[in-house]
């Protein structure tokens, strides 16, 4: 009977990877796997240990699991679990003991470990914030539609860092796309992702502690993209000969988990790799737990046919150009943060021509895109049309009305109140959930008397689902069929995007299905909406007159989960997501019949070729210490569009014949900082006070007073985001505001100018 070797292994299962590594007693490595899971962590982790017989046979094991998903699973295999810092601390104490600081940045979680020699290591993790972590940066290079090691190719050729928000997923994507519209340059958006990841995890976890060399940077993030190893050490000004790099950094959790040894031996499970298989085989063990679980959206299949075949869905009257007589058609644009939206309409309001696409970042594009497809059609089918009005509303209204010579630029929420009208002339709620908005009417006797919208979260939004079924290697479409047939939906709450994937990971340890997933965040999209953003208590506020609009609502299951839990029924149309444009083309309709002698200004779809020979310039507008970088863009038209910021300062100054107006912020400043600071030769002593919070408008009184002591004062500099930075890794909340965070880099400042002592008191009442 053959004898086969016993070795030490260790598992380790992430939110979104898996890896497991096989080690002999002199820890070399036998056998590895690192692997992207998609959520279906039994079947990848099963397959490893099948890898594992057919190369080493059914050779015996002592195994660790580890990892945020990695608990559960040693429950259900009755496996030793050893938590994932203390695994990392485990190898580095073993084979690194020069080094003094570990950084490990994972899927969904960071790590930092601060090694004391003699003492315990002082560990620490992100809590509620997902930002500067592997799936921030899968979520950025998705928004452009990259792979992560595409965004760290393209960030080798950088040449400007821009500040780009890294504690949400949100806020980043609004920068991102404020950056493409632009036209910054890719290489430098890449960049910048990666500064803002390493700000992010080094302000998260250090909280105080010195990051001191020599340093280990471990994770796959690191393991697989060079260019954020490099950000790290330029923003940690640390040099490479203090950096450490492990041969498979992004197994070292895995390693770690392999050699530990808890004090009781006995917790050691050594089992032959047969038996491992047997114990996921065995389907009583893999059993879902069903608890919190909520109502199936549809009982069976039957129920699903018959409520598609409803008449809830309002059509809109179409018509094939060819068939249409009239000479004069209308346009409606939709430029949303992430998607382009065009419809053309008749005389009679009929939907002549719809288009819908993802603008990557380059609206302008996009449109040139649209409308030449739609210039196509019409030569082929009615060379005499004519757009005779054009109206544009969304994100990118003014830049595609500069660049359009459109007629008319409107306010997102009219156009989609518009649209609603148009179906259902007594709509008393519109509800609209696009790609990262949200926007919700309450209209009572033809009046809108309330909008709501999303500020901070677009956790109810279709980017929502749309990163989670992507990350689960499915479309949209497929994702949201899927929950229609869950019979056992997870209750996945209403918070963000960090904890909803908390929670998905925890169905996971349960063993829930893709299907009861996807139904569980379908309900989470409308509980997030109805209970979070709209803080309804009681239904009867939308009224009995509900249209919803938005590409969300093409998800069955989205329009399923609000009737159940608004306990109404709802009107949708077949084209949800065109609901934006087409109400912007209804206005331009009304426009024209109330104006018909108006020409419109709109460019000639001839000409659709030189709106896009427009010219950028960069430059940096030096009305005060931000320096925004302005891109102006100047267009064929002669027309010029200015973005980078939205205050006058610049503008205003761009304009012919425009007066200059009293500069009141500098006037304040003047009155507040032009003071004499080194009054005194032989002073007591040199006392430093930062330019911030309630000390900058009180200055002239410390100023005042010290300065009366023979004391001389050294102010802080002006805030800026490149001072911000010098305090980071010092802030010990996360939740404290960003003027407080701001204090920390004029405390450094201070300290760079070797004032002899900071005055920093502490104000518990101030008299107005």
């Amino acid at each position: 009977m053959k004898q086969y070797k016993t070795y030490r292994a260790g598992i380790d299962v992430g939110s979104t990877t898996a890896k497991v590594v096989i080690i002999n007693e002199n820890f070399d490595l036998i056998f590895s796997k690192y692997q992207r899971h998609s959520a279906k962590i039994l079947e990848t982790v099963r397959n490893f240990f099948l890898a594992i017989l057919e190369q080493e046979g059914n050779c015996l094991l002592n195994i660790h699991l580890t990892g945020s998903a990695g608990l559960g699973l040693s429950k259900k295999l009755s496996i030793p679990f050893a938590q994932e810092v203390i695994c990392t601390n485990e190898i580095i104490k073993k084979k690194y003991p020069q080094v003094n600081t570990v950084i490990d940045i994972g899927g969904e979680d960071s790590k930092m470990i601060f090694l004391n020699k003699g003492k315990p290591p002082d560990i620490r993790m992100n809590g509620a914030c997902a930002g500067g972590t592997g799936a921030f940066i899968d979520q950025i290079a998705s928004l452009l539609n990259l792979t992560p090691l595409q965004l760290n190719n393209l960030a080798r050729s950088s040449t400007c860092i821009y500040p780009i928000a890294s504690r949400c997923g949100v806020f980043a994507k609004t920068d991102v796309q404020n950056l493409l519209s632009r036209n910054v340059p890719p290489a430098d958006i890449a960049a910048s992702v990666f500064h803002a990841v390493a700000i992010q995890c080094i302000n998260t976890l250090a909280r105080g502690f010195n990051i001191r060399p020599k340093i280990v940077l471990c994770g796959g993030v690191f393991a697989f993209l060079p260019e954020l190893v490099k950000n790290f050490l330029k923003v940690l000004k640390i040099s490479e000969s203090d950096l450490i790099t492990p041969g498979r950094p992004e197994l070292l959790p895995a390693i770690g988990a392999a050699m530990y040894k808890k004090f009781n031996q006995n917790e050691l499970s050594t089992l032959s790799i047969q038996e491992v298989i047997d114990k996921f085989d065995k389907d009583r063990q893999f059993a879902s737990f069903h608890q919190n679980r909520i109502r199936a959206l549809f009982k069976n299949d039957d129920e699903f046919t018959e409520w598609k075949n409803k008449n809830k869905s309002l059509n809109i009257r179409k018509l094939p150009l060819e068939e249409y007589q009239g000479d004069k058609c209308f346009l409606g644009i939709d430029s949303g943060s992430t998607t382009t939206k065009i419809t053309v309409i008749g005389n009679n309001k009929e939907l002549l021509f719809g288009w819908y696409k993802n603008n990557n970042g380059n609206p302008i594009k996009t449109l040139i895109t649209g409308l030449s497809l739609f210039k196509n059609q019409i030569l082929k089918t009615n060379p005499n049309l004519k757009i005779v009005k054009s109206c544009v509303a969304g994100y990118g209204e003014d830049l595609i009305k500069t660049a359009f010579g459109i007629d008319k630029g409107i306010v997102e929420t009219i156009a989609h109140y518009e649209a609603a009208r148009h179906i259902e002339p007594e709509v008393s709620f519109v509800l609209d959930i696009g790609g990262q908005d949200m926007k919700a009417l309450f209209i009572e006797n033809g009046i809108i008397n309330r909008i709501e919208l999303n500020e901070a979260c677009s956790s109810g939004c279709g980017s929502f689902i749309e990163t989670f079924a992507d990350s689960l290697n499915f479309s949209v479409s497929e994702f949201g069929k899927m929950a229609c047939d869950a019979k056992m939906p997870c209750d996945l709450g209403t918070r963000c995007t960090v904890f909803m994937n908390s929670k998905v990971k925890q169905s996971l340890r349960e063993n829930a299905s893709i299907e009861e997933i996807s139904a569980g965040l379908s309900y989470s999209v409308i509980k997030n909406c109805l209970f979070k953003v709209l803080k309804l208590n009681d239904m009867s506020d939308m009224g009995d007159h509900i249209v919803l609009q938005g590409g969300t609502f093409k998800n069955p299951s989205i329009v399923r989960a609000l009737e159940i839990l608004s306990g109404k029924d709802v009107k949708y149309t077949d084209i949800p997501e065109l609901m934006g444009a087409f109400g912007t083309a209804l206005i331009a309709h009304k426009d024209y019949k109330n104006n018909p002698a108006h020409k419109t200004t709109f460019t000639d779809l001839s000409k659709l070729a030189q709106v896009e020979k427009y010219k950028t310039k960069q430059i940096h507008c030096k009305g005060c210490e931000n320096t925004c970088a302005i891109t102006i863009f100047t267009f064929p038209n002669e027309k010029k569009f200015y973005s980078g910021n939205k205050c006058t300062k610049f503008h205003s100054a761009q304009k012919e014949k425009t007066q200059k107006g009293f500069n009141f912020p500098k006037f304040k400043n003047e009155l507040l900082f032009n003071r004499a600071m080194a009054v005194h030769k032989k002073p007591i002593l040199t006392l430093g006070i930062p330019r911030c919070l309630n000390l900058y408008e009180n200055f002239p009184f410390w100023h005042t007073l010290f300065t009366q002591c023979g004391i001389n004062v050294k102010l802080s500099s002006q805030s800026t985001m490149k001072l911000s930075e010098k305090g980071m890794g010092t802030i010990m909340s996360d939740s404290i505001c960003f003027p407080a965070k701001l204090a920390h880099g004029h405390i450094y400042d201070l300290a760079e100018q070797k004032v002899d002592r900071i005055f920093y008191p502490i104000v518990m009442y101030e008299r107005n």
